[in-house]
């Protein structure tokens, strides 16, 4: 196996154009095995192999710098520089990122995981090698998707003015996560239909150049008036017309084609773009027929591409399930997303209500001002994002909604730790962010039914309010406990005294199991799910510090400006409060592993909470 000689960075090199053609589909045979077994994003991998090894048979590794987008498409080049023995591991505890880690290797030029930000930190990485002196290639991936975001036409716009070379890959596969939304997506649409235009230049380059003491000098004029011969074939030349110098479209999966554009690129100054075509998930036809499915996938049989187990439904599915209900009931809801509808569960929405579904593409910004606009214009906007996405928008949620005080709701998917994703897509911030905007209201359920009631709630507010709710499985206990959900006020789970345990969302499930192990230790606790994270039920805190000396508060969140520290303000402003211990995420980027492992390094799971409080206790006593 041509696979098997590749044991770190650079070996491609050693390989013939033939092997190398062969050693793309012992990659494609290695990753569908593999991640049948890990689960992972297959079909962005697939479809960048031949891109992949292209690219390293041009650079020279860990000199040169490639600098990929997002990141969830590095595989291939894990395997080429020496990881591919560590691919059993991929996305587990302590085992191999599915991101680029510079941690991970010197060969991964820039930790990444959002979108759109790969043309930046490349002419970043430009800018350095010139003001120093350095002789070194940066190559930045972009795909068509990450087009959608306004970053990266910051960063064209700016590399614009270089004069040195600096090589950007656009990935085109039209995709992102799902099919391509917008006028970029037609744009490329127009230029890969004129994919003739490239052999044309190059004919005619070529016949000019045979013709005796003439011909070069044709060639030069050619090359003057190329702009206006572009203009009549490629409609628009958006990428000549920014300064850069424009090349493609390229055929993704032929190597020799990406050979020669790439050393033409190569001796160009200034920016250069190679429009490279590529199919997501080729070579797998599970993949290619749903690469949505393929995007993140869960462990899959291989002959059938279908997951390995079917869990039970998650909080997307509520969310989900209540949109849809919202759709038939409300004629002004209508929902947002950033380039992930099937993810945050508005397919069912949009294909009932096409008219009242907006996908805006991965430009979180835009969603969120864009649904003021909306809220401004007498709807409801749902404008549902993960976590760590909703993250880029913290300006727009800040001045545009809150400043305003719009009824926009956020749903708030994929709250707090994640798993196999790791530190760029946990979404334990949310909380800290959200609370410290005016206006804004802040809530987590507790389990599936109140994911549904608190959407009832907000749908009927006239400012912004944020339910924010976690990757998974819903859970389906404490159904006896379904309250009206009342603004800023929490509900007390069970009544003790001593020991209160004050739990948001997704904690209150630990939190059970914690009160549950100190009354085998002979503790009656209090037991609070907190439903509100801002407001505050203040006026509970006041009563529960009548007779409880140890306030525990519970939250997956980081502790710095979360929950924990609203509640330890309050208290702290009040003389003789009680004491205040917070179980949050310390000041610390969580890495990738199982969320129940993650859960034990941070000590929150059940059992290191209990020991925990009883050692707080016992200090509280003590005093």
């Amino acid at each position: 196996m041509i696979l098997e000689k590749i044991k770190e960075a650079n070996d491609v090199k050693q390989l013939s154009l033939s092997e190398c053609e062969q050693l793309a589909q012992e990659i494609r045979d290695f990753l569908i095995r593999s991640l049948s077994e890990t689960g992972g994003h297959l079909a962005s991998n697939l479809g960048v192999v031949e891109l992949t090894i292209a690219l390293h048979r041009f650079l020279h590794f860990p000199e040169d710098k490639l600098v990929w987008d997002v990141g969830h498409q590095a595989y291939t080049h894990k395997i080429l520089t020496g990881r591919k023995e560590q691919f059993a591991t991929l996305r587990k505890t302590g085992g191999l990122s599915g991101f680029p880690k510079r941690k991970e290797s010197d060969c991964d030029a820039f930790d990444t995981g959002h979108s759109s930000t790969s043309i930046s930190a490349g002419l970043g990485l430009v800018q350095a090698r010139d003001l120093k002196g350095e002789d070194y290639q940066v190559v930045s991936v972009i795909g068509d998707g990450a087009l959608t975001g306004g970053m990266a036409y910051e960063a064209l716009n700016n590399a614009a003015e270089l004069k040195k070379n600096f090589i950007i890959i656009l990935n085109d596969n039209e995709m992102s996560i799902t099919r391509n939304v917008g006028g970029m997506s037609s744009y490329l649409d127009h230029i890969r239909t004129a994919a003739p235009y490239t052999e044309l230049k190059m004919g005619v380059t070529n016949a000019l150049k045979k013709i005796p003491k003439v011909g070069d000098g044709m060639v030069d004029a050619l090359h003057k008036t190329k702009s206006s011969i572009k203009q009549l074939v490629i409609p628009g030349m958006l990428f000549e017309n920014m300064g850069l110098t424009y090349l493609g479209p390229v055929d993704g999966h032929d190597m020799r084609q990406l050979g020669k554009v790439l050393q033409e690129a190569k001796r160009k100054q200034g920016p250069v773009l190679i429009h490279v075509l590529t199919e997501k998930g080729r070579g797998y036809e599970p993949a290619m027929r749903h690469p949505a499915r393929f995007h993140g996938a869960a462990p899959y049989e291989i002959e059938t591409g279908l997951p390995k187990s079917n869990g039970n439904p998650s909080y997307t599915d509520i969310f989900s399930t209540v949109m849809r209900k919202f759709g038939d009931r409300e004629p002004d809801v209508v929902a947002v997303s950033a380039a992930m509808v099937p993810g945050t569960g508005l397919k069912r929405f949009g294909n009932m209500f096409p008219d009242r579904l907006f996908d805006v593409g991965i430009a979180e910004e835009h969603a969120v001002t864009f649904a003021a606009g909306l809220a401004l214009g007498g709807l409801r906007p749902v404008v549902a994002i993960y976590s760590s996405f909703l993250q880029r928008a913290i300006d727009q949620i800040l001045h545009d909604v809150c400043m305003q005080n719009l009824p926009v709701v956020f749903a708030v998917d994929r709250a707090g730790l994640v798993g196999s994703d790791g530190e760029t897509h946990h979404g334990c911030f949310d909380l800290s962010y959200l609370s410290m905007m005016p206006n804004m209201t802040v809530m987590a359920p507790k389990n599936k039914w109140e994911l549904s009631d608190m959407m009832k709630f907000a749908i009927r507010q006239n400012g912004p309010v944020a339910i924010r709710y976690p990757r998974g499985e819903a859970y389906t206990e404490l159904e006896e406990y379904r309250a009206p959900i009342e603004m800023g006020k929490a509900e007390v789970l069970e009544k003790g005294k001593e020991i209160a345990i004050l739990a948001v969302g997704n904690m209150v499930r630990t939190a059970v199991q914690v009160t549950e192990n100190l009354r085998k230790k002979g503790y009656e606790p209090t037991l609070v799910n907190m439903r509100f994270v801002k407001p505050l039920d203040t006026e509970l805190l006041d009563i529960i510090k009548e007779d409880h000396s140890l306030i525990v508060t519970m939250e997956e969140n980081v502790k710095s400006g979360g929950f924990g520290e609203q509640v330890m303000t309050y208290y702290g402003s009040r003389m003789h409060g009680p004491a205040v211990r917070i179980v949050a995420i310390e000041d610390r980027f969580v890495p990738h592993g199982s969320v129940e492992d993650l859960m034990r390094q941070q000590q929150m799971d059940s059992d290191s909470v209990t020991e925990r409080v009883l050692q707080w206790q016992t200090k509280v006593k003590t005093k």
